[in-house]
């Protein structure tokens, strides 16, 4: 029998180098990485791209939002820094530590100056009218810290100016009014605006009558080759191996998924489209930013909002990893949204950056 050994899951985007104000950029992205960062010609379009800039990480999505994280120098606890496309964009400045509320953060200090937070929605964040004045400490700071009831966690500043510099450089911003660390007299209508969505239409549900998850998968799908290596790789448990998923797609098309390994925190399903009568299998490729996907990670499928969903955990916090969902418009899945952390420093799913984002037609 054999495990599959779970690792950090990413996307599979190319990696490079870049250089910014001295300091080590490591860079991941849908496009060749190039020799320095752009803004974005083309407002109708942004490629996904994240890079990291000694202890700070910046992603910027198709949405041209880039979010910029650092962590604490012990335990699991963040600053995230967030700057929207656009030319009427404000920064967003918010921090936390893992598995606390909000109230845990009380303050920021930059080189001894201590500013507040504020808790909205158990999110502590420094008010809207203070942000700018946090973004050019941690740009010239030497020490930061989070203070919290019990004392404080040291959070590096090392990289954050670059960090926030390719975030100019990439939204357009450098040498205007609204550049976050190299401003200018540059009007904010000289900021490109933000790029515009793909429009995506899922198709009408349908019946689900006679589909149930635990059905025996039909022997033509059985028969794949990735499907026996999926049967090897689990096993060590048979149980697990019967958990198959059956869905109805269209009236011809039936979606399976196929247990195809077992970790720790982490499964793994290959989904398979077959007719009615579970013939004329065909192994789903599921797009990404990066590589496509074949086995999802810890996936469901929603008749009701033709969604596929999956969430892979870069460890078992839960704090790191990938996140995707996927939309059937009755000819294919197309992504739909997708979610990428790299650091695992203690951020929940719902505050990692935004990789690819569409909105619904109509």
């Amino acid at each position: 029998m054999r495990r599959i050994p779970l690792v950090l899951l990413t996307l599979g985007l190319a990696s490079g180098l870049a250089a910014c104000q001295g300091e080590t950029g490591q860079t991941t992205g849908g496009a060749e990485a190039s020799s320095g960062p752009a803004a974005f010609a083309d407002p109708a379009t942004a490629a996904p791209e994240s890079r990291t800039f000694r202890d700070w990480t910046v992603t910027c999505g198709n949405n041209g939002t880039c979010t910029a994280f650092g962590g604490v120098e012990s335990g699991t606890g963040w600053l995230r820094i967030v700057m929207p496309a656009g030319p009427e964009a404000v920064p967003l400045v918010d921090m936390g530590l893992w598995m606390s509320d909000g109230s845990a953060v009380s303050a920021l200090t930059v080189d001894g100056q201590r500013f507040a937070s504020r808790i909205e929605d158990e999110l502590a964040g420094i008010p809207g009218d203070r942000a700018s004045a946090v973004i050019d400490a941690l740009a010239t700071g030497r020490t930061a810290a989070l203070s919290t009831d019990e004392g404080s966690l040291g959070l590096s500043v090392s990289g954050v100016s670059a960090a926030l510099l390719w975030i100019d450089e990439r939204q357009g911003r450098l040498d205007t009014v609204t550049a976050l660390i190299r401003k200018g007299d540059a009007p904010a209508s000289s900021v490109p605006t933000a790029p515009a969505l793909p429009v995506i239409a899922a198709a009408p549900a349908v019946t689900q009558t006679g589909m149930k998850n635990g059905t025996p998968l039909p022997d033509a799908v059985e028969d794949l080759a990735k499907v026996r290596d999926c049967r090897a790789d689990t096993d060590f448990s048979p149980n697990f191996q019967y958990e198959t998923q059956h869905y109805r797609l269209a009236a011809d098309t039936v979606l399976w998924g196929v247990p195809c390994f077992m970790g720790p925190y982490n499964t793994g399903y290959l989904y398979v489209l077959t007719d009615e009568a579970g013939a004329s299998p065909r192994i789903v490729s599921l797009p990404t930013t990066g590589e496509a996907m074949e086995t999802v990670i810890n996936s469901d499928y929603s008749p009701a909002t033709r969604r596929l969903d999956a969430f892979g955990k870069g460890r078992g916090m839960g704090d790191c990893g990938t996140a995707h969902q996927w939309i059937w418009t009755g000819q294919e899945f197309v992504l739909e949204h997708e979610r990428l952390m790299e650091p695992c420093i203690g951020a929940t799913a719902d505050l990692w950056p935004v990789t690819w984002a569409t909105r619904p037609a109509g």
